[in-house]
C-alpha cells in the first residue's frame, strides 16, 4: 500500500518559513528558532556575547563562563498541533578553560491519515525528528574566542528512518568597552548515514554573519545578521508574478536579493542588568517570500519579551508568518549554582 505524505511535506515546509531555501534539505527542523528569545529577534542571534547558553545553537562560539551551570527548557507553539522544543545544559570547566553544552533539539508533527493511492484511511502515523548536540567553545583571549557544535540527528517519517551527523564551527569577536561584538558560523556541515531511500541528500547548509552594538546613552543593543552567505541569489522566481512584480528592473531586483540575506534585530535592556527586555526583530527573506501581495500583513516581524530574575529567567517569542497567524514560544531558564547558593545560606 502506497503512503501519501504530500500534506505532510506541505505543511513542513510552511512552518519552516523558508520554503525556496530551505525545502531543498533534509533535517529542516535544525533551522528553526531554539527559544523565545531567538525568536523574537528574527530566529538569528550570532554575535551576543552573554550569560545565554541557548545562543550556543546557533553560533557556538556564544558559549562562555558566565552560562555556567544554566539550564534552559524551550517549546514552540506552531499553527497545527506540531510543536518543537530545546533543552540544553551549560559547564564551564575552569581547569581546561572550556564551556561544554549539551542539548536535546526535537520536532513533534504530530499524527497523520495513513492513506492509499485512492484516498482510503486505513489508519493514522505520526512522524518526528530530534537531534543531540554535544558544543564546547573555549576563549583564546579577551577578544577571541572560537567553538564547535556536534549533531547527531535521527528522524522518523511514517516508516521511513534516517539519520546523519553535522559539525557547526563559529567563532566571535568582542569589544567589551564599546559594547561591539561580532560573529561568524558555518552551520550544518554534515552528513546522512543512513538516507529515507538509496539517495543521500544535503543538510540545511548555512553560512552567516553579524555584528551587535549596545548604545552608550541608549538601553539599546541592536544586531544586523546576514545569513546564507554561500549563495547569492536566495529569491523565488514566481512566474505567476510576472506582470506584477514589486522590483521590475535588475538594479532593484538586485537590492531585493541583497536585503533578503539581512535580519534586523534589537533588544531594550531596561533596568540595572536588564531584568525585563523588550524584543524585535525583521527578516526580509521571510517577509518578501511568505508576505500576499494583495494583502497587508506583518509577515517577517517578530517580538517579545524577557523577565530576568536571581533564579529563574522567563521569555516569551512571536513570530508571524502570515495571516493564519504567529507562532508562539515560551522559555524557561535557569541556573544549578544560584539553588546551591541559597542551600547553603
Amino acid at each position: 500500500m502506497k503512503i501519501s505524505l504530500q500534506v505532510f511535506f506541505l505543511v513542513l515546509l510552511v512552518h519552516i518559513g523558508q520554503a525556496q531555501v530551505g525545502g531543498r534539505n533534509v533535517y529542516e527542523f535544525l533551522n528553526l528558532a531554539p527559544s523565545a528569545r531567538i525568536s523574537a529577534l528574527g530566529d538569528y542571534v550570532i554575535s551576543v556575547y552573554d550569560d545565554d547558553a541557548v545562543a550556543a545553537l546557533l553560533n557556538p562560539a556564544a558559549l562562555n563562563s558566565e552560562s555556567h551551570t544554566h539550564i534552559n527548557f524551550n517549546q514552540t507553539f506552531h499553527f497545527t498541533d506540531i510543536v518543537n522544543g530545546y533543552f540544553n545544559y551549560a559547564h564551564y570547566l575552569e581547569n581546561h578553560g572550556l564551556t561544554l553544552h549539551a542539548g536535546l533539539q526535537y520536532i513533534d508533527y504530530g499524527n497523520f491519515d495513513l492513506a492509499d493511492e485512492f484516498g482510503v484511511i486505513s489508519g493514522e502515523f505520526s512522524a518526528g525528528e530530534q537531534s543531540l548536540i554535544l558544543g564546547a567553545a573555549k576563549e583564546l583571549n579577551e577578544n577571541y574566542s572560537i567553538g564547535t557544535n556536534l549533531k547527531f540527528v535521527f528522524s522518523g517519517l511514517e516508516a521511513y528512518r534516517s539519520s546523519g551527523a553535522a559539525l557547526d564551527i563559529g567563532g566571535m569577536y568582542r569589544v567589551e568597552e564599546k559594547r561591539f561584538s561580532a560573529g561568524f558560523v558555518i552551520r550544518n556541515l554534515g552528513t546522512q548515514f543512513s538516507p529515507y531511500d538509496e539517495v543521500r541528500e544535503p543538510f540545511p547548509f548555512d553560512v552567516v554573519a553579524g555584528f551587535s552594538k549596545q548604545l552608550d546613552h541608549l538601553p539599546l543593543r541592536f544586531s544586523v545578521i546576514a545569513h546564507h552567505l554561500h549563495r547569492w541569489n536566495i529569491s523565488y522566481d514566481d512566474p505567476n508574478l510576472e506582470d506584477n512584480r514589486l522590483f521590475s528592473n535588475s538594479f532593484a531586483v538586485g537590492l531585493d536579493n541583497f536585503f533578503r540575506h539581512l535580519v534586523l534585530n534589537g533588544e531594550f535592556l531596561i533596568g540595572k542588568g536588564g531584568p525585563l527586555r523588550l524584543r524585535v526583530g525583521y527578516n526580509h527573506f521571510r517577509r518578501r517570500e511568505l508576505g500576499l501581495q494583495d494583502f497587508i500583513s506583518i509577515a517577517g516581524f517578530s517580538g517579545g519579551f524577557g523577565i530576568k530574575a536571581k533564579k529563574w529567567r522567563v521569555d516569551y517569542g512571536f513570530n508571524t508568518y502570515h495571516l493564519a497567524g504567529s507562532v508562539h514560544t515560551l522559555s524557561f531558564g535557569t541556573s544549578v549554582s544560584a539553588f546551591k547558593r541559597t542551600n547553603r545560606l
